[in-house]
């Protein structure tokens, strides 16, 4: 990677691929559990609206990010990233209908707070330019890669 360049996988990166994943998995969830017959929560079968007004607001939100980022920077890959983690989400696990109602929206705020913060005038986000290896180093829950370490200076010349 070139010095300086923004990673192509950071955490917005992330934020996006599971709040387009959620977001679309959330607002079809409804059509595939009532052809198939599987379990919806209260929520989805008695008002259906709001979970799809959910899934909506996190689908677009990844889809416009996707769209801003450009495909050199990987635009193209959370959309199909995004896609392929609804169809696993929805299609294998079935639990749509229930997390996605919590899950979409924290993923979709996330993602609108470390996008947005600096063209509405606040700080960059030191979380949302990071790789996500860099955030748990940050925070101490992962150690340093010694490969990865900056080199030790070189030994003077004078030995005590």
């Amino acid at each position: 990677m070139i010095y300086g360049a923004s990673p192509v996988i950071d955490n917005l990166f992330l934020l996006a691929v599971v709040a387009l994943g959620w977001g679309l998995s959330l607002s079809t969830y409804r059509l595939f559990a009532r052809s198939r017959g599987w379990p919806m929560g209260a929520l989805q079968a008695d008002a259906p609206f709001i979970p799809v007004l959910i899934g909506l607001a996190g689908l677009f939100a990844g889809l416009i990010f996707a769209a801003a980022r450009g495909s050199d920077d990987g635009g193209w890959v959370i959309i199909a990233l995004g896609l392929l983690f609804a169809v696993l989400w929805t299609g294998f696990l079935r639990v749509a209908s229930q997390l996605s109602l919590i899950l979409a929206p924290i993923a979709t705020f996330l993602l609108l707070l470390g996008w947005l913060a600096v063209p509405l005038g606040f700080a960059e986000r030191r979380w949302a330019t990071e790789r996500p290896s860099e955030t748990l180093q940050r925070r101490g829950i992962l150690k340093p890669d010694s490969s990865v370490a900056v080199p030790n200076p070189p030994a003077s010349d004078a030995t005590p």
